[in-house]
């Protein structure tokens, strides 16, 4: 376990690339089971370790991820996300180069529960929910790009959706396009800063971790 952080309401820690962050259909081992039995056994404690979800990655996704360790804890940071106090930044590798070297995607977005997909429009739609990112090239040559984003609202699948859209699909993600799936089936995204403000003083911490894998 990658512990970055840690007081005594939250812990941040780094979510690896191909674990689910909570027990799916599969049931391999999740992140946040992980993390009970890590704290269960750093504190001693006798049954199970509280530990609240108060936000999500995509399962091919890693990075860094915090999680409540009370239920005040998880309260106010849930209200963080709910509000969008939460500056978070995402390192991405993608196919190509976007026309504009800086820009914003805005979209509203449909995600079909039953395929895991998510459609986006250009107008507002039923059912379809606002989207807002920006992003900035940081590198590039003529195969790929390592791409900033920090995206404004939190949809299901929008920066995959949101990359695709640009037609330079994220490496390794052929639900949005990519030419072909990564060996482990995780794909080129990973939530690299998460800033928050603390339960207790309102301070605010920044984390920040490094991806496994490197622009070329």
């Amino acid at each position: 376990m990658e512990v970055l952080f840690e007081d005594n309401h939250s812990i941040v820690v780094v979510k690896p690339a191909g674990m689910p962050i909570q027990s799916d259909l599969t049931g391999d081992p999740s992140l946040l089971e992980e993390l009970k039995n890590f704290l269960r056994e750093k504190y001693h404690k006798p049954g199970e370790a509280f530990v609240g979800l108060v936000h999500r990655l995509d399962r091919p996704v890693g990075g860094v991820v915090v999680f409540a360790k009370t239920s005040k804890g998880a309260a106010r940071l849930s209200e963080q996300f709910r509000a969008h106090e939460v500056e978070k930044t995402y390192w991405a590798l993608v196919e190509g180069t976007p026309s504009e070297k800086t820009g914003q995607v805005i979209q509203y977005i449909e995600k079909n529960k039953r395929l895991n997909r998510a459609r986006g429009f250009d107008r507002p739609r039923h059912g379809a929910k606002y989207a807002e990112l920006s992003y900035r090239v940081l590198k590039s040559d003529s195969d790929q790009s390592l791409i900033e984003i920090k995206p404004k609202t939190g949809r299901s699948h929008q920066i995959r959706l949101a990359m695709s859209t640009l037609s330079c699909p994220i490496i390794g993600d052929i639900k949005y396009g990519a030419r072909q799936p990564l060996k482990d089936r995780t794909i080129a995204l990973f939530a690299q800063t998460l800033t928050f403000r603390t339960v207790v003083g309102n301070e605010p911490v920044t984390i920040t971790a490094q991806p496994g894998w490197k622009f070329n």
